[in-house]
C-alpha cells in the first residue's frame, strides 16, 4: 500500500528541490550587490550616521536587485549581531534571529506587499492602521511594496498622510519599474535610488563566475552572448544560464556550454553573417544581402534580432565617425574592428538614413504576421536607400543647376540691371536640409514671381505634367502616396500653378515637411525639377471643399426633381443619403432635371427611412 504523506526516513533519502541560479545566488550582503557602489555607498554613510529617511523608493528595470535591496535594508536596521547586542549596520552579521528571520520571509515585523495585484484603497487602510502599533520583535516595522506603481489613485490618496509623517519606528520601502508612474506627491516624500543597469562586461564576469561555482565550464564567448541578452539584468541573465546549463548535456557537473547552443538558444545569427549583412547593405548590394538574410534564416535566426543586430552595427558604425581611433580601441572584437575599416567611407547622412530605416522597420516587424518578411522589406529599402546621394549633395547640385540656368536665361535675354526693390532675388531662399528640386521656405513677404521654369526644365517630359493644381494631387493617389494625398487633398489651398510651380497655403493639421516631400515627388515623376512654396495668404478652397460644394449641389438638384420629390412624399421621412453616377450622361441628365431613376439596386439616389 502506497503511503499518502512521505515519512521522514523517505523524506531524507529524497533529492534536494532544485533551486534556480536567481535564487541560489541572490546576494545576501551589500558588497554582493554588483554595479550599484553609488547606492551601496549612500546607504552605508546614512545608516552609519544614522540619518535614515521614512522611506526609500528604488527603481530600475526588471532583475535589477530591488527586492534583494529591499530585504538588505530591512536586515541592516534590524540586525542585533551575533551577541545579540549590535545596532544598524552596513554588514549585517546575517546569524542573529532578526536576520535569520528576514532572509527567510517570515518575520512578523517586515512585510512585503505585492501591489500589482492589491491595489485598493483598502489594502493601504489595512497598512494604515497597523502603523500605530510598535513592531513585535524587530527594532523598525518595514512594509516593503514591489511595484507601487500598480496602486490606484485612491490608494496612494490614502497614504499620502502616513508616508509623511509616520511613527519613529516605521519605514516604507518602495519598488517600481515605472517610476513615472508614481505620483509627485508620493516621490517627493521618498529618498530616491535608481538601481542602474548592469553592463554587459560585468555581467559577463559574474556569469562566468557562478558558472564556475556550478562546475559547468562554458566559452567566453557563450558568456559574452548571454550577458548581451540580459539587457542589463541579473535576473534575466541568471535564467539564461540556467536554460544554458539544462542544454548542456543535461545539467550535469563537468557541463560545457558552447557558444553554438547559445546562439541556438537565444535564435541569434552568427555574428560574421551580421557583419557582412551590414557590410552588403551599407554598400548597396541588394542581392547579395537577400542572399545573406536567407542563409542567415535557415540557420534558425530570429528576423526581430537581425534587425536589433544590425541596428546595433548602425550605431557602431556612427560612433565611429565621431571617435576617430574607435577602431584602434582593444575592447572591440576584431570582426567590429573590420567592419569599421571597411565602411570608413559612409558618412554621417547614410548612416542616420539607415537608423531612421531601422528604427521604423524593427517596428513594423514585431506587429507583422511574417515577420521574415517585413524583415527581407526592410533589407531592400535600405539596400536601394544605400545608393541614394546624401541630400546635401542634391542641395549643393540643385543650387550650382539654378545659379547657371540663371546665368544663361540672363545672358540671352540680356534684361537691364536691377535696382532698388527690384535687385531682390527671384526666388525665395532654399530651405536647408531639403530634398528634391525646389523646395524653398515659407516666405515673410511677397518677393518678385519666379520666372518661367521650362528653361530650367528638360525639354521632354519624361512623365505626365499636370496642368492643373488637381491633376497634381491625382499623381499622389496613381502613385499610391496616400499619406501625401490625403494631406494635399485635405489641407492644401492653392494660391499659384504653373508647370514646375506650386504655391500654396496650408492648414495646421499638414505635416512641416510636406512641401520638400511633394516636390521631390513631382520631380520624380514629371521628369522635371519642382518649385513648392508655402504662402501666408489663404489660397482657394481645397480639393475636399470643392468636392463638398460640387456634392452638396448634386444633392439639391436631385432633391428639387420631381420624381424624387413625389418619392418623399410616398415615403414620409426618407431621405436621400447617397448619389452615385455610372455614366457622364447621367450626370448630365441630372444637372438638366431631364431624368431621375431610383430603380431598387442601381447606383443612382439612395434613400433610407
Amino acid at each position: 500500500m502506497t503511503a499518502l504523506f512521505d515519512t521522514p526516513e523517505d523524506a531524507a533519502t529524497q533529492t534536494p528541490a532544485y533551486r534556480v541560479l536567481a535564487r541560489k545566488y541572490r546576494p545576501s550582503r551589500f558588497e554582493e550587490l554588483i554595479g550599484q557602489e553609488a547606492m551601496v555607498r549612500t546607504l552605508a554613510n546614512a545608516i552609519q550616521t544614522g540619518r535614515l529617511p521614512q522611506a526609500w523608493m528604488l527603481t530600475g528595470v526588471r532583475g535589477i536587485g530591488k527586492t534583494t535591496t529591499a530585504r538588505l535594508i530591512a536586515r541592516a536596521l534590524n540586525c542585533t549581531g551575533a551577541d545579540g547586542k549590535g545596532g544598524p549596520t552596513i554588514t549585517p552579521c546575517g546569524v542573529c534571529d532578526a536576520c535569520k528571520a528576514i532572509a527567510e520571509d517570515r518575520h512578523v515585523d517586515v512585510q512585503e506587499m505585492d501591489a500589482a495585484s492589491r491595489t485598493s484603497v483598502d489594502d493601504i487602510r489595512e497598512i494604515v492602521d497597523s502603523v500605530r502599533y510598535g513592531p513585535v520583535a524587530a527594532r523598525y516595522k518595514l512594509y516593503i511594496l514591489d511595484e507601487v506603481h500598480m496602486l490606484s489613485k485612491n490608494a496612494f490618496n490614502a497614504l499620502l498622510k502616513t508616508l509623511e509623517e509616520p511613527p519613529p519606528h516605521t519605514k516604507f520601502i518602495f519598488a517600481t519599474t515605472e517610476i513615472r508612474k508614481v505620483p509627485v506627491t508620493v516621490l517627493s516624500r521618498c529618498q530616491r535610488f535608481d538601481l542602474r543597469r548592469i553592463e554587459s562586461g560585468e555581467l559577463a564576469r559574474h556569469f562566468a563566475h557562478i558558472a564556475e561555482l556550478e562546475n559547468v565550464k562554458a566559452e567566453d564567448e557563450a558568456i559574452r552572448l548571454i550577458a548581451h541578452a540580459a539587457d542589463g539584468s541579473v535576473r534575466d541573465g541568471l535564467s539564461l544560464l540556467d536554460q544554458a546549463i539544462a542544454r548542456a548535456n543535461g545539467g550535469q557537473d563537468g557541463a560545457s556550454i558552447k557558444t553554438e547552443d547559445v546562439k541556438d538558444m537565444l535564435g541569434l545569427a552568427d555574428r560574421g553573417l551580421s557583419l557582412d549583412l551590414c557590410r552588403n547593405l551599407m554598400k548597396g548590394e541588394a542581392r547579395a544581402t537577400l542572399q545573406g538574410f536567407d542563409v542567415m534564416m535557415q540557420a534558425g535566426a530570429d528576423p526581430l534580432q537581425v534587425l536589433q543586430d544590425l541596428a546595433a552595427a548602425i550605431h557602431l558604425l556612427t560612433r565611429g565617425q565621431i571617435i576617430s581611433d574607435l577602431a584602434a580601441s582593444a575592447d572591440l572584437p576584431e570582426g567590429e574592428r573590420k567592419l569599421l575599416g571597411d565602411l570608413a567611407s559612409i558618412k554621417l547622412p547614410a548612416l542616420t538614413r539607415a537608423w531612421q530605416i531601422l528604427l521604423k522597420g524593427i517596428a513594423e516587424t514585431q506587429s507583422a504576421a511574417h515577420p521574415d518578411q517585413a524583415a527581407e522589406m526592410v533589407l531592400i529599402r535600405m539596400a536601394y536607400a544605400a545608393e541614394l546621394p546624401p541630400p546635401g549633395d542634391l542641395i549643393r547640385a540643385l543650387k550650382d543647376q539654378m545659379g547657371k540656368d540663371q546665368t544663361n536665361s540672363k545672358h540671352a535675354t540680356s534684361p537691364p540691371a536691377p535696382t532698388g526693390s527690384e535687385a531682390t532675388s527671384s526666388f525665395p531662399p532654399p530651405l536647408a536640409g531639403g530634398v528634391g528640386g525646389g523646395v524653398y521656405k515659407e516666405s515673410t513677404a511677397r518677393m518678385p514671381r519666379p520666372a518661367p521654369l521650362e528653361s530650367v526644365a528638360p525639354q521632354e517630359a519624361l512623365g505626365p505634367q499636370p496642368a492643373a493644381f488637381r491633376e497634381a494631387v491625382a499623381l499622389f493617389a496613381e502613385n499610391r502616396e496616400g499619406t501625401l494625398y490625403g494631406h494635399l487633398y485635405n489641407y492644401a489651398h492653392p494660391v499659384r500653378f504653373a508647370p514646375g510651380l506650386l504655391e500654396i497655403h496650408v492648414e495646421a493639421g499638414a505635416p512641416e515637411n510636406l512641401a520638400p516631400r511633394v516636390a521631390q515627388c513631382l520631380s520624380q515623376w514629371t521628369g522635371r525639377r519642382w518649385m513648392v512654396t508655402l504662402a501666408r495668404e489663404a489660397g482657394g478652397p481645397s480639393l475636399a471643399e470643392e468636392d463638398k460644394k460640387l456634392e452638396e449641389a448634386r444633392h439639391e438638384r436631385a432633391e428639387a426633381h420631381p420624381l424624387m420629390q413625389a418619392v418623399m412624399k410616398s415615403f414620409p421621412g426618407a431621405k436621400l443619403v447617397a448619389l452615385k453616377q455610372k455614366t457622364v450622361a447621367v450626370e448630365a441628365a441630372l444637372r438638366d432635371d431631364e431624368a431621375l431613376s431610383v430603380e431598387a439596386g442601381d447606383d443612382d439616389p439612395k434613400t433610407e427611412d
